[in-house]
């Protein structure tokens, strides 16, 4: 087993900080690339650089040394592939030797939902960097994550959307660390098995919209129902907000996906992975009510 240290990105956010506790719950050296070094965990055996991802030479720096890193996809903004691109060129550089990036289920050029293009374009850029450095790299398709599905119930209590009769298969936030965490630590022990791999990482039930507002309805012991849109109603609702129209568009597609039967493979990938099954989203909001 190598001693460097494991570099992990996002560890100030939902999937990076698990991962980021995981792996120190197994003992292992971090170094936590973040934005802002006041909002990093305070984590045994890890040590924080700044690093944001369109900053090559601050990246480069703050990978010296790592041969495996765990990077989280940016936060959404027009130029996020450009900034994959960038960082992805620095640990390249920096000498990573196996990169396992978080991508989206589905990841296509002509993807419904359209973040699921950035993820495309990164995967791309991947597997350049490969050709050109040969760096290995993994992609983790994430599904819709469970945990958040609450959150686009409104406060009426209604979930609104254009997904029709379409089904998601979302996964828990807890399910794709589990899977990451054994990826990174078998790419940390130096094996080569998931070299060059894209795994979907899904629940383990496809359910309507319908019935994802009954299971939040049950588990928050709030009321919550599901009323379909038009295409034209859901832009109009979420004009609202103010938002840029890439970013309207975006949230709109979240749920024309839905409809188009691209968000609802099953996969059993969680379970290989992680050695357990993947959690249901019942399982996953009552345990948020529990804590």
């Amino acid at each position: 087993m190598s001693s460097a240290p494991i570099a992990v990105t996002g560890s100030t956010g939902a999937v990076g900080g698990r991962v980021a506790r995981r792996l120190s719950g197994q003992g292992r050296a971090l170094r936590l690339l973040v934005r802002d070094a006041s909002r990093a965990p305070q984590l045994p055996r890890s040590e924080v650089a700044v690093a944001p991802y369109d900053d090559g030479d601050a990246a480069r720096r703050a990978l010296a040394g790592a041969e495996v890193l765990f990077m989280v996809s940016g936060s959404e903004s027009l130029d996020r592939v450009d900034q994959h691109r960038a960082f992805i060129d620095a640990a390249a550089d920096a000498g990573v030797r196996h990169l396992v990036y978080t991508s989206f289920l589905g990841a296509a050029p002509d993807a419904v939902f359209t973040l699921a293009r950035d993820h495309h374009a990164t995967e791309q850029h991947l597997r350049a960097a490969q050709l050109r450095t040969g760096m290995a790299w993994t992609a983790l398709r994430d599904g819709l994550y469970a945990d958040f599905l609450p959150a686009m119930v409104g406060e009426d209590g209604v979930l609104r959307g254009p997904a029709g009769e379409g089904r998601v298969a979302a996964v828990a936030q807890d399910d794709v660390a589990d899977a990451a965490t054994a990826v990174l630590l078998s790419a940390a022990a130096g094996s080569t098995e998931h070299a060059g791999a894209r795994y979907d990482l899904t629940g383990p039930e496809a359910l309507t919209l319908h019935e994802v507002a009954a299971v939040v309805a049950r588990a928050t012991g709030r009321p919550a129902r599901y009323q379909p849109e038009t295409l034209e109603e859901a832009f109009a609702s979420r004009a609202v907000y103010g938002a840029p129209d890439w970013q309207v568009e975006a949230w709109v597609s979240t749920y024309t996906a839905i409809a188009a039967g691209q968000m609802d493979a099953v996969s059993t990938a969680v379970e290989q992975l992680a050695g357990h099954p993947a959690r249901t989203l019942e399982e996953v909001l009552s345990g948020q009510r529990q804590r």
